[in-house]
């Protein structure tokens, strides 16, 4: 199975999809987005095949968005996506593409519907317990 995760490694819930992924026996391609950026491209297909619409991508918390009008009614998909590849923390993670699909992974267990053979049980950073 081909997984790939965009990734923040200051991001806990990025974190520990990435770690849920390998719990799986799967090592995906991770992609650290705040170093390698965004195209247009990549974010306008990442919104249509997540289903989360770039608003839905946008990050807010820790970010400027509010600041730069990004969050105001009415906002365009051509302003978000000018904003989004200028400044890639602007875009939510942890976004993850397997065959079975792509998601917006938070809260983290999101993960486990895109992935072959999901973990039984996982141990989150936190201690919280996921599945058995």
């Amino acid at each position: 199975m081909t997984v790939t995760v965009y990734h923040n490694p200051k991001c806990g819930t990025s974190r520990n999809v990435l770690e849920m992924v390998r719990a799986s026996g799967v090592e995906p391609e991770v992609v650290e987005y705040l170093k390698t950026g965004w195209t247009a491209a990549q974010l306008t297909d990442l919104a249509t095949r997540t289903g989360e619409g770039l608003k839905g991508l946008l990050r807010v918390r820790g970010t400027s968005a509010e600041e730069r009008g990004l969050t105001a009614d009415g906002v365009s998909d051509a302003a978000l996506l000018a904003a989004m590849v200028e400044d890639p923390v602007l875009v939510n993670r942890p976004i993850v593409i397997t065959p079975k699909g792509a998601a917006l992974c938070r809260p983290s267990e999101r993960v486990l519907d895109l992935l072959d053979q999901p973990p039984s049980r996982f141990v989150k950073e936190d201690g919280e317990i996921v599945g058995g």
